[in-house]
């Protein structure tokens, strides 16, 4: 059963505390299938719009033009510091492993780390290689993040993405285990629940980041989706967009249409009143739905196609 809570109080500006102590931005803007052409671009109206939060990866080959945009806009904009935005990267399957990984990281770092310095996190990007290599980079990561002054990379955080819970405990159970996975990074939607695996991961103080958010379009159109839409007059990005912060999730938007960035966002409250010095009329923001909207949307679990095979990652076995 998923969350059927109908409101919460967030804002555009809020964090979730990550079990590193480390606080991460609700609100994530991902760079995924963009072209590295508008990609910077796309960032820095991202930026501009108001997230603090983007999301990339080694395989989506536009690491470099996602932190050029973070240092464009730092550069334009002064009063935002480094600190406030957080960027996250992965390293794709190819690199796993532990000389693999150090030299995934550093080729990150040539990417990145001359514009934005550092990154807050990185992600396995799936668990599709073998138990040794996904040890062996885990091992690596650690190590990046218990050596901050290292001459690579500082990495802040470390995380898992499109992890089973039958990966995440060979993770927890290893003898080598220093750092625990702060996040797990997931196709989530009330299509796509993974209602087993988010418990689980509830119960290990790892937070859920939910990417396609907007089930990648093919539901866009779902017939009680739209009824749903034409009887609340809620539009039906909106709905879906509120569904995952009123489930807890880091929500992971993307878009590739400058217009739709601010849009996207704009389903959060900013949370400020102009004029209010004594913070007498402040809202501090609330993100709601109708009951019966939570409740239509409150599907079982589902085992669809998925973006890296024909099973549902809680099975994937090496």
């Amino acid at each position: 059963m998923s969350n059927l809570t109908t409101a919460i109080q967030l804002t555009r500006n809020s964090t979730y505390k990550l079990n590193n102590g480390l606080s991460i931005p609700i609100a994530g803007y991902g760079v995924y299938q963009l072209d590295s052409k508008t990609t910077k671009d796309l960032v820095y109206r991202a930026l501009e719009d108001g997230y603090r939060h983007i999301d990339s990866a080694a395989i989506y080959g536009n690491e470099k033009e996602a932190a050029e945009g973070i240092a464009a806009f730092l550069k334009d904009y002064p009063k935002v510091s480094r600190e406030d935005i957080w960027f996250t990267t992965k390293i794709w399957n190819e690199d796993q492993g532990y000389e693999e990984t150090k030299k995934g990281v550093q080729k990150t770092a040539d990417k990145v780390k001359p514009y934005i310095g550092y990154v807050d996190l990185f992600l396995l990007h799936s668990p599709l290689t073998s138990k040794d290599k996904r040890l062996g980079s885990w091992k690596a990561l650690q190590e990046f993040v218990s050596d901050p002054s290292n001459d690579v990379l500082q990495i802040k955080s470390i995380g898992v993405s499109n992890f089973g819970i039958e990966h995440i405990e060979e993770l927890l159970n290893w003898e080598g285990l220093s750092i625990k996975p702060v996040v797990n990074q997931l196709e989530l939607h009330p299509w796509l629940p993974h209602l087993k695996l988010r418990k689980y991961c509830l119960s290990k103080d790892i937070l859920l980041e939910a990417y396609s958010p907007l089930t990648q379009g093919h539901k866009l159109n779902d017939p009680e989706l739209l009824s749903l839409e034409k009887k609340f007059g809620v539009p039906k990005v909106e709905i879906l967009l509120k569904w995952s912060y009123l489930q807890g999730f880091i929500v992971l938007a993307k878009t590739e249409k400058f217009e739709r960035i601010k849009q996207n966002l704009s389903v959060l409250p900013d949370g400020q009143v102009e004029d209010d010095q004594l913070e007498e009329t402040k809202s501090f923001g609330k993100v709601d739905l109708e009951e019966e909207i939570l409740q239509a949307l409150d599907k079982p679990e589902s085992h669809e196609v998925l973006c890296w095979g024909n099973k549902d990652p809680t099975e994937y076995k090496d």
